[in-house]
């Protein structure tokens, strides 16, 4: 066996070229964290020794401008541009992402070759007191950059204060601590993943508070003219997360979904079938509409579809116009 293993990494070396295997990444803990997870599931795949896989941090426009919500700055796509055209110069030869802050429409010439296994996919309460939404004093700050997370507590909650919160977890949390905010709601997945789920309140269940699409799982991205790349991702593609992040991402690309727009979304594959339920709000959280599809996990886009042309057609015109679907 110990001799079998320098020849797979020579195999592996023969397919991606000479040099380094190189990932770029955002340069937070939490992506950097993410980014040692995709060059893991590499090296184990083919016998490879990690060292040859560099992670490459790369600033993007979303970590620079934090004075704003991201819908003000020009979208989630501020968390991947850099990224992305680092890709598309050969400057690095993979991405990986947060599969939820990935724009629903490719660029050019890019495709997820890979989605790693799913975390949880729940936001959770980090709260300085209250051990749960209901519980958070009248008036409470609750701190969030995400218009889905604040439509969703308005609707539990209306009588709390919405304010701008960005930055990092460790900043939010922070923020949190400092008293600057009375609460704030992040993904469990990034709590597990930085080892600070002990900073969690409580858990929002995905049926009564839907998750970011996409949320709990890591995307690799090549181009889709690099085969070597896509030959290696192959192997640590997880069919069921894949299935579910492709439902998701077509059911925001049926709504035209982007950060401007509170939606939510939550594919499962369960005994071969793929459920999903989506909901649309309003961003005072007063008005919602939600739409469920089932079938097959090979058809998952046609799910996720399904379900965004639903509500097109059973929500009113002035309610999509007034989130921003058209």
């Amino acid at each position: 066996m110990a001799e079998a293993q320098p020849a797979r990494t020579a195999g592996l070396g023969a397919r991606a070229g000479q040099g380094r295997i190189r990932i770029g990444t955002r340069g937070s803990r939490l992506a950097l964290w993410q980014a040692a997870a995709a060059r893991d599931a590499l090296a184990a795949a083919h016998g490879l020794d990690p060292e040859a896989v560099e992670i490459v941090p790369i600033t993007t426009s979303g970590d620079v401008i934090r004075d704003r919500p991201l819908a003000d700055a020009g979208g989630k796509g501020l968390f991947t541009k850099e990224i992305e055209q680092a890709l598309l110069s050969g400057a690095v030869d993979l991405a990986v992402h947060s599969a939820k802050d990935m724009e629903t429409v490719l660029s050019d010439g890019l495709v997820i070759g890979a989605v790693l296994p799913r975390e949880d996919v729940r936001d959770a309460l980090v709260a300085r007191a209250a051990e749960s939404l209901d519980a958070l004093p009248a008036g409470a700050r609750v701190g969030t950059a995400s218009l889905r997370r604040a439509a969703l507590v308005r609707r539990a909650r209306p009588d709390v204060e919405i304010a701008l919160l960005r930055g990092n977890v460790p900043t939010r949390l922070k923020r949190v601590e400092a008293g600057d905010f009375d609460a704030t709601l992040l993904a469990v997945a990034g709590l597990k993943r930085l080892g600070l789920e002990h900073h969690v309140r409580a858990l929002l269940p995905p049926d009564l508070f839907p998750p970011a699409c996409g949320q709990g799982a890591i995307a690799i991205e090549c181009r889709a003219s690099d085969r070597r790349m896509r030959e290696l991702l192959a192997p640590v593609d997880h069919r069921e997360t894949a299935a579910a992040v492709a439902c998701e991402r077509a059911f925001l690309a049926a709504l035209d979904g982007s950060c401007r727009t509170p939606i939510g979304g939550y594919a499962r594959v369960e005994g071969g079938i793929l459920r999903f339920d989506g909901t649309v709000l309003s961003e005072a959280g007063t008005e919602s509409h939600s739409a469920s599809a089932s079938g097959d996990s090979g058809e998952a886009e046609a799910i996720g579809r399904e379900a965004g042309e639903d509500i097109r057609r059973r929500a009113p015109a002035a309610f999509l116009a007034r989130i921003g679907i058209v």
